[in-house]
């Protein structure tokens, strides 16, 4: 399935694709890094759909639409914060991509580009991030027809250069 995965630097508010995840908080309600971002690409109708939603625990996803993006929709989820790996962090962030593509799947959604979910302000190491996000995504690309295309946007070299790594084991 490695044909449907790609990593490549870019800044995930502005790719064209049906979604792009947004490394939430568990308020969906705006933050730093790559949410904070997300909110002020979107506009303040994402504000204001996230209200509704309630928030979502870590591990969990919600979906909305993109309002300003150039994505139709902006899956929300939320990573766990990096505690030295004995609080079940590693299952965790495994349920926010398997969370993530089920609702892409759900909501027919073709293409969809991730983050690197908990890497930044929540400490998750990024080797160890990176190898969950890249086993879960082909795992669910090889059982599932969509999304047929799953982007891992790179905010830097570095990251860029953990993803082909690891998707050169693929």
């Amino acid at each position: 399935m490695r044909e449907k995965l790609e990593a490549r630097q870019a800044n995930i508010v502005t790719l064209t694709v049906d979604a792009i995840v947004n490394a939430a908080n568990t308020t969906l309600l705006g933050g730093g890094g790559v949410d904070g971002a997300i909110h002020r690409a979107a506009g303040p109708q994402l504000l204001g759909e996230c209200r509704t939603l309630g928030g979502c625990p870590t591990g969990q996803a919600k979906i909305t639409k993109g309002y300003r993006l150039p994505a139709e929709h902006v899956i929300h989820t939320v990573g766990p914060v990096w505690g030295g790996g004995k609080r079940g962090e590693a299952e965790l962030l495994a349920l926010c991509y398997r969370k993530s593509l089920k609702l892409a799947a759900t909501h027919k959604l073709k293409s969809i580009a991730f983050p690197a979910i908990s890497c930044g302000a929540y400490g998750y190491p990024l080797e160890q991030a990176v190898k969950i996000a890249v086993r879960e995504c082909a795992a669910f690309a090889a059982a599932n027809p969509l999304p047929d295309r799953i982007i891992f946007a790179c905010f830097d070299a570095a990251t860029l250069a953990a993803y082909e790594s690891e998707l050169a084991r693929e």
